[in-house]
């Protein structure tokens, strides 16, 4: 009779582990390898397109600006700065380190579902009807909160900062590094952000969370949403609203799920 996971013991259990990891980073591996090979799409198309007067964002908000009867008013974009590296291996670099995040991007899902594939063996049958459809639900939500913060928030935050002058006697020169690091802390932050529905399914699930308490306490998460907000954007008050806004949105409707979670699990039982 073979060992199950259950009887495994914690050696065991590591090594396990590790073969999951391995495949997982594997696969993050591949898509880096892949996004380093083609270095002009990943750059020119989709990292460095916020720099670019006719991407998307700034076409739809001068479009709106018109259809609005507005003018121009919301016609931006027309970035007078350009990049540059300081550094030797400064391009080099932000390569490797955007090949890598394009790698774990693009692999989430898979990553997820071999850490999912860890964890659920030690799950009783009632826990894994519970958790049916994690992953996908996950994936879904991480990159709806990407999109959300590489169209949206990102491209208004380089507008605004690449744009911000205290004096006229001093000129914008961004470095390479720097745009780089906003676009994608942006972009996967929003990411993370975005599994808060998750995160709240399964800790009313496991009964530490109730709609109760998230109403009770709900100024003080008002608060905390504006204290991550200005954690994970530049300082501009546009990019916290725009981070704010969907956060407290995503609140109210963890509230509902989690009633409804309660509802459900009062129906079982009764």
């Amino acid at each position: 009779m073979e060992k199950t996971e259950k009887e495994m013991s914690f050696l065991e259990h590591l090594e396990v582990l590790r073969w999951h990891l391995v495949r997982a980073f594997s696969s993050v591996l591949i898509f880096a390898i892949l996004a380093f090979v083609y270095k002009d799409f990943v750059f020119d198309e989709v990292l460095l397109a916020p720099k670019n007067p006719d991407f998307a964002t700034y076409r739809f908000f001068c479009n709106l600006s018109e259809w609005m009867g507005l003018g121009d008013l919301l016609c931006f974009g027309d970035h007078k700065w350009n990049l540059h590296s300081f550094t030797m291996s400064g391009q080099f670099s932000a390569h490797i380190i955007v090949s890598l995040f394009f790698g774990l991007v693009i692999a989430f899902p898979y990553v997820f579902w071999e850490l999912w594939r860890f964890i659920k063996p030690a799950l009783y049958t009632k826990e894994t009807k519970i958790a049916r459809g994690v992953v996908f639900f996950t994936s879904i939500l991480f990159t709806v909160g990407v999109l959300f913060g590489y169209y949206l928030v990102a491209p208004l935050s380089v507008n605004f900062l690449g744009s911000y002058q205290v004096s006229s006697y001093v000129s914008n020169s961004i470095g390479l590094s720097s745009f780089i690091s906003t676009v994608t802390t942006i972009s996967f932050a929003n990411g993370l952000i975005f599994e808060l529905p998750m995160l709240v399914y399964f800790l009313t699930k496991i009964g530490l969370l109730t709609p109760e308490f998230m109403r009770k306490y709900r100024k003080h998460a008002i608060v905390l949403t504006l204290i991550l907000s200005a954690i994970i954007t530049p300082p501009d008050v546009t990019s916290q609203i725009l981070v704010s806004l969907p956060l407290l949105v995503l609140y109210e409707i963890s509230i509902n799920i989690s009633k409804k979670v309660l509802k459900n699990q009062e129906k079982n039982e009764a």
